[in-house]
């Protein structure tokens, strides 16, 4: 099978197995992300709360660790709820929001790191480095002159570093895992200015861990369906102000033919 092939019977997995996916998320985008998780066919929870974040996680599928708001609370939380799914072999996904912005986000992203088995970190480029323990190339949660930050050398060194799955998004993604880079050429501009296309693209990448146990092949399957809805959703947006809603209904209607055919995802 072609990693497209591979691709669409992930997808067709997801729509029939619904798996929940519990996301402590970025509150600015919290919203978004619950709509294109259920959009792409599987089911939110958005537990917060430390007192019951691990009990939410003990009966979800997969685990999204945002770092876009962070508090002391919110950090606690997930810490419970990573344990929680360590103990159940369940997938981690983590999006480092802003780290190198801040200390405090630094700092936050090393120790949730160091804590967890995390299975895949979706970032940008400048996040990415930051992580490398490189100077920060972010102006708040931006990357600065992204075209100056090779994402597959990022992604290997950041894969290699943390024994994980980095999907690094960009123009073009690149997701690796050790001996694997994986290239994703689906998407378009109008994401770059779309608050919240990084989160929702990183709990769509949660959903298809869920039901998948190669994580490298699985980010790269949610990366091409989300670029590919994104692009199907350009075609009848006037911009990023009404591609976001254009883009649930791209997710919702993608079908698995659709990813096969669409999709332009291949190994480096």
């Amino acid at each position: 099978m072609t990693p497209a092939s591979r691709a669409a019977a992930l997808l067709e997995t997801l729509r029939a197995r619904r798996p929940l996916v519990h996301v402590i998320a970025n509150l600015v985008t919290m919203q978004a992300v619950a709509s294109a998780t259920r959009a792409v066919g599987a089911l939110p929870v958005m537990a917060l709360a430390v007192e019951e974040a691990g009990e939410v996680a003990c009966g979800a599928d997969a685990l999204v660790l945002s770092l876009g708001t962070p508090t002391r609370d919110r950090l606690a939380a997930m810490r419970v709820a990573g344990r929680e799914a360590a103990r159940r072999s369940v997938p981690v996904v983590f999006d480092p929001v802003g780290a190198g912005a801040t200390r405090y986000r630094r700092a936050a992203a090393a120790a949730l790191l160091d804590e967890l088995p995390i299975a895949v970190i979706r970032a940008n480029r400048g996040e990415a480095a930051a992580l490398l323990g490189r100077p920060p190339r972010l102006r708040g949660v931006e990357t600065v002159a992204p075209e100056q930050l090779d994402g597959a050398a990022l992604a290997m060194a950041l894969a290699q570093a943390r024994g994980t799955v980095a999907a690094i998004t960009g123009a073009h993604d690149h997701i690796a895992a050790a001996g694997k880079l994986l290239v994703v050429e689906n998407g378009h501009r109008w994401l770059e200015a779309t608050s919240g296309s990084g989160c929702m693209a990183t709990a769509v990448a949660a959903a298809f861990c869920a039901v998948g146990t190669d994580y490298a092949l699985a980010a790269a399957a949610a990366l091409a369906c989300f670029g590919l809805a994104a692009e199907r959703a350009a075609a009848r947006a006037g911009g990023p102000g009404t591609l976001v809603p254009a883009l649930l209904d791209a997710l919702f209607h993608l079908s698995p033919a659709d990813l096969d055919a669409g999709a332009r995802l291949k190994e480096a």
